[in-house]
């Protein structure tokens, strides 16, 4: 009997930490969750943040990811966390290499349809693989459905 109780209490905390990290995130980047739809990729040189508004027709929620994400941009580039830590009330794996090794990953914002991507680009090992940590914890964290292997 007792399984089952801790059974339902982690199923009702992993409930809580989604509900929880869907609520920071709505703070933090300015739109809604289910209203957009968050993608995660990896690539042989790095990865990609995607974020897109649900409808074609919301030019709202499309500005809004744009000005989010050109921002995690820069401060990405600087080293910068912050944005993650909020949202998953964590230090996300793979940050703090990716903070050491700033001067050898670029951030390129570039404008999509509905929304926005941050291209994540190195040529470094080391971090390369703190961009995959990152993303892989992104997929997870965020529900995504990505598959978390390189395209």
């Amino acid at each position: 009997m007792t399984s089952i109780f801790l059974w339902a209490a982690l199923v009702f905390a992993g409930q809580d930490h989604a509900h929880d990290v869907e609520k920071r995130g709505d703070m933090v980047m300015g739109f809604p969750h289910d209203k957009t739809t968050h993608h995660f990729r990896l690539h042989a040189d790095g990865g990609a943040i995607e974020v897109e508004a649900n409808e074609s027709s919301d030019e709202v929620n499309r500005d809004m990811i744009r000005q989010h994400l050109g921002h995690i941009a820069k401060k990405f580039a600087a080293g910068d966390f912050s944005a993650p830590m909020m949202i998953h009330d964590q230090n996300p794996p793979g940050v703090p290499t990716m903070k050491l090794r700033k001067d050898k990953i670029t951030y390129q914002f570039e404008e999509l349809p509905k929304g926005a991507r941050v291209r994540i680009v190195t040529k470094d090992k080391e971090s390369l693989e703190a961009i995959y940590k990152f993303l892989k914890f992104q997929i997870s964290d965020h529900h995504t459905g990505d598959s978390g292997k390189i395209e």
